[in-house]
């Protein structure tokens, strides 16, 4: 019987979807409100809430791999024909979670004057890296291919991730314009660089002394440090971290070893002055923007630097 408990467990956690490609579910609000009620008892799971001035349009396709189809969901402020844009990279660990994920937080962000987009990207159970930064970079030149229909300026884009999302997002936006990085079967004439990065605790460095990554960065990275150094390596945006990275806030929980590589990337950035903000929510856990009251102040921090940037 223990067994069989075993296996179903494993089974609500990695299901197989109809067109064959594995889904964990691992990680979600409920899960991670469950871990943290106890020492947070005045926490709340932050709630849609259907902006007046804000369209929503969910599962846009904005890629195809095969049978494979990969979508995106889209909030945008309808007051303007052309608001800036921001890229949402949900969290989970490379292998977990999903883009409704970060409904809530675009919801809010597009309200503010923004055109947000929430990625579905490929997981580790089903590809390893660098797919996964592929699959946002192609998202970034499908919106702004269809900037008009989505109101959204392509000449002013933000990425925002959360987490392993965070990860990316930094990754994606300290590689603009690196073919190295670029999906060879996008024929897109569109660029996937973008102007602006958020990177809400997530971290900078795979092999750094503030790093605890194992088992689920090894997993993505399709090896341990020492089966496969240079994906460890070149997956790492501090690596790429130069004269051409654009602005960057950074809002970190009360974690330490979720922003690991930061102040070494801080040091970089102003040693080429270019813009950075550090945003910590003060005893705070991981994964605070999935609650209140820290998803407002997330909101706050993130729509004050993207104001500074672009407007």
């Amino acid at each position: 019987m223990k067994r069989i408990g075993i296996v179903l467990l494993l089974f609500s956690k990695v299901m197989l979807a109809q067109n064959q490609y594995a889904v964990d579910t691992s990680y979600t609000e409920k899960s991670t409100y469950a871990k943290l009620i106890k020492k947070y008892p005045f926490i709340k799971i932050a709630e849609a809430d259907n902006k007046a001035n804000v369209l929503q349009i969910e599962d846009i396709v904005y890629d195809k791999i095969e049978k494979r189809e990969l979508h995106l969901d889209a909030y945008w402020n309808k007051g303007k024909k052309a608001n800036p844009g921001v890229i949402l990279i949900h969290g989970g660990g490379w292998k977990s979670g999903n883009k409704k994920q970060l409904q809530v937080l675009g919801q809010a962000i597009s309200a503010k004057g923004y055109s947000c987009f929430a990625i579905e990207y490929r997981l580790s159970p089903e590809a390893k890296y660098p797919q996964a930064i592929y699959d946002v970079k192609n998202a970034i030149k499908f919106v702004k291919d269809n900037a008009k229909k989505f109101h959204v300026d392509p000449d002013k884009i933000a990425i925002l991730g959360c987490s392993s999302g965070g990860q990316m997002a930094a990754l994606i936006g300290t590689t603009n314009e690196n073919l190295a990085f670029e999906d060879p079967r996008n024929r897109s004439v569109s660029s996937s660089k973008v102007q602006a990065i958020v990177d809400v605790d997530g971290i900078l460095a795979f092999k750094h002394p503030e790093s605890e990554e194992r088992e689920m960065a090894a997993f993505w990275l399709n090896g341990t440090y020492q089966e496969n150094p240079e994906n460890w390596e070149q997956a790492a945006a501090l690596r790429h971290t130069d004269k051409n990275t654009p602005p960057i806030l950074f809002i970190n929980s009360s974690f330490d070893r979720f922003h690991a590589g930061r102040d070494d990337m801080i040091a970089i950035l102003n040693q080429h002055k270019i813009y950075n903000e550090v945003r910590t929510i003060q005893n705070s856990p991981h994964s605070f923007w999935f609650f209140q009251p820290w998803l407002d102040e997330t909101v706050y921090y993130a729509t004050q630097f993207l104001n500074k940037v672009f407007k």
